[in-house]
């Protein structure tokens, strides 16, 4: 039996392709979730299916299909598909579902199984208490096949441009509120770097609507990753790749995406990878200074943002905290994960809440005017759309975000990562923060009295006065414990880290 890991949670399920993730598995969770499906809506259920794109991927698009079809489902095949595309597309074809088939940001040989489900009108991840019902179904074996054939359900095939109704909502979005063509000149120049999958045709298309000039580094459909795919700083730098190019060819941006499209990154004009965390601080920027809160100086003054409500995981930088505050708006912090995000968004909204962007410290940006999916096309109209109206560079916008930082310093983060065989084996560190830190509601190094630990995922320890924060928590998606420390720089946050692995340590 092989001992590679089969990573099952809120964000789907992932593996090891030919090890931990056979067709066998990926037919037995489909199956799982589409008889989950059936029984919640009293009947055969309407599911789209897709891929990210990457090699091999085919083979567990069949067989989510045939898992699907199997319990009576009817299957909408739209082929290779971003994963906000999917969301779009599953409203726009009155589906009840949507399943991906993707690794997100793992290399080649990973793939795996995402869900979206379709309630009143809008796509998103299933929540918590959800995922955890389709989980136990898939390991429980409690699959409901049918047995007449009869009853199996079919697949049909669905292929119009989806990029471009996509792209096509995002412009309409950028365009009708956060405005287009204000003060600053449209940029002359971006780089793309779709990694040879799903985001290259819709990131393109925007592109093209929003005249701006561009030009793709692996943007071909082959499938096959040209390095690494994760969108971070050693991925990108490689010679040729597009920290190099981007001032090789005197561009004023560069975005990357991973290989579902979910997630961004930006390299600066000058060819620095400024960090995926300032995806989101960006757009923050962006929606909240268009709708003419703070200082205003830029904003179409459409709405007040003093009641502005954003949210976003407790691995995410305060940067989002910071741009909040500047603006008048506040930050509801969340578990890690894309489905614990969106669940909290929907309840503050459905309380009446002005929520007006979600997302995650990993370029993950949900912006609910387009999806409430991460969705890499919206994050780049709107990084694109606050150089329009304040005429700044990348480079500029980043010094912008760093002064509301406390003292102006900036923000430094360091992550670590620990291997684990299993979720629970974190749990003894997390404890010993817990107790070490939150025993006496404050530092025991007298860093901070107001110290907070926050146990919603793991635990996460503040230094608000500082700007100090740690989180210790089990990953989701990978059989590792991850660190995470953030501070003005990077000695402090080396410094704090240091610490709490002795603390772990014992």
């Amino acid at each position: 039996m092989s001992d590679a890991p089969l990573i099952v949670g809120v964000s789907g399920l992932r593996g090891i392709v030919g090890e931990s993730l056979t067709p066998e598995v990926a037919v037995r969770y489909a199956g799982a979730f589409g008889g989950w499906l059936n029984e919640r809506l009293g009947g055969a259920g309407k599911v789209l299916i897709c891929r990210d794109g990457r090699d091999g991927g085919g083979v567990f698009l069949d067989a989510a299909a045939a898992g699907l079809r199997g319990v009576g489902c009817e299957v909408l095949d739209c082929g290779v598909l971003m994963t906000p595309a999917a969301g779009v597309t599953a409203v726009m074809r009155h589906c009840d579902a949507a399943m991906i088939v993707t690794a997100s940001h793992n290399p080649q040989e990973w793939n795996g199984l995402k869900c979206l489900l379709v309630e009143d009108g809008e796509a998103s991840a299933p929540g918590a208490s959800t995922a955890s019902e389709i989980v136990a179904r898939f390991e429980n074996n409690e699959v409901s096949w049918m047995t007449e054939a009869s009853e199996l359900g079919y697949r049909d095939s669905d292929d119009p441009d989806i990029a471009v109704v996509h792209a096509g909502d995002v412009l309409e979005a950028v365009g009708g509120f956060y405005g287009w063509g204000g003060r600053g000149k449209i940029p002359r120049l971006a780089v793309l770097d779709s990694v040879n999958c799903s985001g290259a045709h819709g990131a393109s298309r925007l592109l093209q609507m929003m005249t701006v000039g561009f030009v793709q580094l692996h943007g071909e459909d082959t499938g096959i990753f040209p390095h690494t795919p994760e969108p971070t700083a050693e991925n990108l730098s490689g010679a040729g790749g597009l920290c190099d190019a981007v001032p090789g060819l005197k561009a004023d941006i560069g975005f990357a995406q991973d290989p579902d499209a979910d997630r961004l990154a930006i390299v600066d004009e000058n060819g620095r990878y400024i960090g995926e965390e300032y995806t989101l601080a960006l757009c923050a920027e962006s929606v909240l200074s268009a709708m003419g809160g703070g200082d205003g100086e830029h904003g179409r003054g459409a709405r007040a943002t003093g009641d502005a409500v954003l949210v976003a995981n407790l691995s995410t930088s305060r940067m989002i905290d910071d741009v909040a505050a500047k603006h008048g708006g506040r930050v509801v912090r969340t578990p890690v994960g894309e489905a614990n995000v969106v669940e909290v968004m929907k309840k503050l909204k459905s309380e009446g809440q002005n929520v007006v962007l979600g997302g995650e410290g990993n370029g993950g940006v949900i912006w609910p005017e387009v999806v409430y999916v991460r969705d890499s096309l919206g994050s780049m109209a709107l990084v694109l759309s606050l150089m329009v109206r304040t005429g700044k560079t990348v480079s500029e916008l980043v010094a912008q975000i760093d002064s509301y930082s406390p003292g102006g310093a900036g923000y430094a983060i360091v992550k670590q990562k620990v291997n684990i065989a299993s979720k629970a084996d974190a749990q003894p560190a997390v404890e010993k923060i817990a107790k070490h830190y939150g025993g006496d509601g404050g530092d025991p190094h007298g860093r901070d009295a107001r110290a907070t630990v926050d146990l919603q995922d793991g635990a996460r320890v503040d230094f608000p006065e500082q700007g100090v924060w740690v989180h210790v928590r089990a990953s989701n998606t990978e059989p590792i414990m991850r660190l995470i420390a953030e501070a003005p720089t990077d000695e402090m946050a080396r410094a704090i880290l240091t610490e709490v692995e002795g603390v772990i340590a014992g």
